[in-house]
């Protein structure tokens, strides 16, 4: 989708260590909404959570996850009141990962695999859902 001329949209860049002279993986993005509510540079730690199941506080998505969490780096909001929205990160294993870009498909690929808004995992929710279960990209 084309996006019209003064549109405003969250826009990330990953850079792989393969990119860059040291090895580093960098990641940087803006955001849309809300620009002035502070983030904040979370390092959540490796653990075992048993019966680790994430509810969405956004909508009624919900997914039972691996026991095992990795350790990753997270960006979230100041508050989660709408979410966790934890943005992006890069886990122990070199995986970088950002996700709050709001993407809508056009009508084609609705008609062929529609998006349930109720139950379905949005934005808020996809960097904490994935990023510390994922050893690869």
């Amino acid at each position: 989708m084309t996006s019209p001329v003064g549109r405003s949209s969250c826009t990330s860049i990953l850079i792989g260590k393969k990119a860059t002279v040291d090895n580093s993986v960098i990641i940087g993005r803006n955001e849309d909404a809300k620009t002035a509510w502070p983030k904040h540079l979370a390092f959540n730690q490796h653990q075992i959570k048993k019966h680790n199941i994430f509810k969405s506080k956004d909508n009624k998505f919900e997914i039972t996850l691996p026991d095992e969490c990795f350790s990753y780096s997270s960006t979230p909001e100041w508050t989660d009141k709408y979410g966790v929205f934890e943005e992006d990160g890069i886990n122990e294993y070199h995986v970088a990962m950002s996700a709050t870009e709001s993407a809508y498909a056009n009508d084609r690929v609705m008609a062929f695999d529609p998006f349930d808004e109720e139950k379905g995992i949005l934005e808020e929710a996809m960097v904490t859902v994935v990023l510390p279960y994922i050893k690869s990209a």
